[in-house]
């Protein structure tokens, strides 16, 4: 395989001996494209969990990626690069319609998990829709106040976000340091395995309360001005650091619900819920979820190789039970994460492009 070695010498700025030069701070950039025109709403629900369909681009997708489908000056993230579906309006509007009816000192926290939403002027403007369109005399002030008081909770959100652009830019830019050949500080796309297993090795370093909506704005805006620029192997890189967080959100996801599941069985004592998830444990995870949980944990370009090793054992793992094992993932965990919010986004994106890859292999 041709790899091919990358230097910057504008935007990112890399000096390939020297790694400790790397120069990634772009909170000005960041805050631009966070709060840009460009539509935001790639949410889970506007396609049928029941039915997933592969995707067709994809920012985390690797391989046959053309990057000119993605116009200069949006966002690398599939669904932040089209107008919003009914679908979306209709999410938009149950999000109105539950700020609307929120307490103000709650809006700061609802406005933070879904700010690219929220602070987007076609928010604003189905606010002013749904003010024209209600009869309600008491709709309208509310629709009227939320408006008001949203301007309000985004300049705070937006000042808060600003203090923690710093933290996280280090972050990322540790995580994406980590993909340099450690010899000569030099990057080489694509990487190689020894690399992506450095950079999950940083990432799992990062708290992962502090991977958050900011860290992942970074990322994509850092994706963003790299493509702008014309350096699809920084692109590349981008990609690869939200795959792996995508994977690694998943896998911890789905301990916490393998742990929790049984206390969520209604009417049960917590003693009884302990015993039923012991039960379970001791029969042992089923051949679907050992073979889910390790794509979650392994480079995406190795998904095909361990995929056709698994369909051709007698482990009982088809395509159709991993699929399905993915489909039960799709429903108890990305659908339990914030309408709107790019770790949503992102992780649902990584599940459609693991679903893909599944049926190509049928």
């Amino acid at each position: 395989m041709q790899r091919t070695l990358l230097y910057y010498c504008n935007y990112p700025t890399i000096h390939p001996n020297n790694t400790s030069k790397m120069k990634l701070n772009i909170p000005s950039i960041l805050l631009a494209l966070s709060f840009s025109e460009t539509a935001a709403f790639s949410i889970v629900k506007s396609f049928n969990v029941g039915t997933i369909t592969p995707s067709t681009t994809t920012a985390l997708a690797m391989e046959n990626d053309n990057f000119e489908e993605s116009p200069t000056g949006q966002s690398r993230l599939g669904g932040n690069q089209r107008a919003p579906t009914v679908q979306e309006i209709s999410v938009m509007d149950d999000m109105i319609t539950k700020l609307s009816q929120a307490k103000p000192y709650d809006l700061p926290n609802a406005v933070s998990k879904a700010i690219r939403v929220v602070s987007s002027p076609r928010f604003f403007m189905r606010i002013a829709e749904r003010a024209d369109q209600s009869t309600d005399e008491t709709e309208k002030e509310q629709l009227a106040a939320l408006a008001s008081n949203l301007v309000t909770t985004i300049e705070a959100v937006v000042s808060t976000t600003e203090e923690k652009l710093d933290d996280r830019a280090k972050d990322v830019e540790r995580v994406v340091k980590a993909a340099a050949e450690p010899d000569s500080g030099e990057f080489m796309v694509p990487l190689s395995v020894e690399r992506v297993d450095a950079m999950r090795m940083v990432l799992n370093k990062i708290h992962p309360a502090d991977q958050d909506e900011t860290f992942l704005s970074t990322v994509d805006a850092w994706m963003n001005k790299s493509h702008e620029d014309g350096l699809d192997g920084m692109v590349a890189i981008m990609q690869k650091v939200l795959q792996i967080y995508a994977g690694e959100s998943i896998a911890r996801a789905r301990v916490e619900l393998q742990a929790n599941v049984a206390a969520a069985v209604a009417g049960e004592a917590q003693q009884v819920a302990d015993q039923l998830v012991a039960k379970e444990e001791a029969a042992g995870p089923k051949p679907s979820a050992e073979t889910m949980d390790k794509l979650m944990g392994m480079d995406t370009d190795l998904w095909d190789v361990e995929m056709r090793k698994v369909f051709a054992s007698d482990g009982g793992v088809s395509a159709d039970s991993l699929t399905a094992e993915v489909q039960r993932t799709m429903e108890a965990v990305i659908l339990g994460l914030d309408n709107g919010s790019m770790a949503q986004r992102v992780q649902a994106e990584y599940l459609k492009e693991l679903v893909t890859r599944i049926q190509q292999l049928e």
